[in-house]
């Protein structure tokens, strides 16, 4: 379909609580490609649906040379002992921070056909595993970090080009 402009910092859509996918029609399977078309380029993990603008849960990934997606994406596992990760955010650019992340993450939902997906994974995976499912739940990252470096997320974020 289309690559769809990032959504950044501020726009209130970043914040919404996405809603479950309750019908595959036509809008569903375009906002799909538009995820996959979008997530396709070189650097980029992950992408959710309100970085885009919408306030579906579905995600898409760009892991390892593969792309996929998931829709009504659900953590149901977490596991290990959680560990600061080195992580930015498209829709906060240019800006990277230690944030605290399981090892290994599982995430059950389903594909445009109605079938169950579950996607389970390791390092940068499991990462943009925990990193999409917060945004679809209206969370960015930057509110993962401890006070300190929150505050210079904030400094950062307010002198930069972008915002």
């Amino acid at each position: 379909m289309a690559v769809r402009e990032i959504r950044l910092f501020g726009d209130p859509v970043l914040r919404t609580v996405c809603d479950p996918v309750e019908e595959v029609d036509e809008g569903v399977r375009a906002l799909v490609e538009d995820l996959l078309d979008t997530v396709a380029f070189d650097g980029r993990a992950g992408l959710a649906s309100t970085q885009i603008g919408h306030q579906l849960r579905a995600f898409s990934l760009h892991i390892d040379g593969e792309i996929s997606y998931v829709l009504n994406p659900e953590i149901i596992a977490l596991e290990g002992e959680p560990v600061a990760t080195g992580e930015g955010c498209l829709s906060v650019p240019d800006l990277w921070f230690d944030v605290m992340r399981y090892p290994r993450a599982t995430v059950r939902g389903m594909d445009l056909d109605g079938n169950e997906v579950v996607i389970s994974g390791e390092g940068l995976l499991a990462q943009a595993l925990q990193h999409e499912c917060d945004h679809l739940d209206g969370k960015l990252y930057i509110q993962r970090l401890d006070r300190e470096a929150r505050g210079e997320a904030m400094r950062q974020i307010r002198t930069s080009s972008w915002f």
